[in-house]
């Protein structure tokens, strides 16, 4: 999140495995956020499905730590790193900035022999941009796309959403469903969501409305 300090790999460590050995065998498929290979490397073999890299797997030992195993990979944008991100985030074009980072960043796994159908893109809305640019990006989503990789939009309780409603991060449910909803309007594969029964009923209305009641 924006202004978080780094941890150590041991006190990442000390945080994940123990919730993936728990919940390995819930059968719910598990993500981790992570961008130490270390913890990479513990988390697959501690039962993960996915590592989510904030950085895009731009570390050589990243890609290194997951290519052999079968998971999904979700590559992020971010413009700098956590702690000074939100200072001044620029780009010549928020949309084509950051589809030529994600459409790179997923050239350089396929470069190692991973494959496509691997590999989930994030555009990081709050992550190194303004409350303009990531509305921008909101409403361009589908032209990030790349090569059928899905897409993955976490757009939930952030401050974005705050920034247009006026509440704080508990208060925020509604807002966060017309902006999920208008992310799958634009393609979004994926989203993640802290309000899951809710996201899944205003999802089901949406898609009765585009796709009829099935008999």
């Amino acid at each position: 999140r924006p202004g978080a300090a780094p941890v150590s790999v041991d006190e990442e460590l000390a945080r994940v495995i123990p919730v993936i050995e728990g919940l390995r065998d819930t059968g719910i498929p598990l993500s981790v956020d992570t961008t130490k290979p270390a913890v990479m490397r513990q988390a697959l073999d501690a039962g993960a499905d996915m590592i989510n890299d904030i950085t895009g797997f731009q570390d050589a030992q990243a890609i290194e730590a997951v290519r052999h195993s079968d998971c999904a990979l979700c590559v992020m944008h971010m413009q700098g790193e956590p702690r000074t991100m939100q200072l001044e985030p620029t780009y010549d074009n928020v949309v084509i900035d950051i589809r030529d980072y994600l459409r790179d960043r997923a050239s350089a796994l396929g470069d190692a022999g991973v494959s496509s159908n691997r590999i989930v893109l994030d555009p990081g809305l709050g992550f190194g941009k303004t409350v303009a640019q990531n509305y921008e990006l909101l409403k361009r989503l589908s032209e990030l796309s790349s090569n059928a990789m899905p897409i993955l939009l976490g757009v939930s309780r952030k401050s974005m959403i705050g920034h247009v409603v006026d509440r704080p991060a508990d208060q925020r449910l509604a807002g966060s469903l017309a902006a999920m909803l208008a992310g799958i309007s634009q393609g979004a594969n994926i989203v993640r969501v802290h309000d899951v029964q809710q996201t899944v009923d205003a999802i089901r209305v949406w898609q009765a409305v585009e796709y009829g009641i099935q008999s």
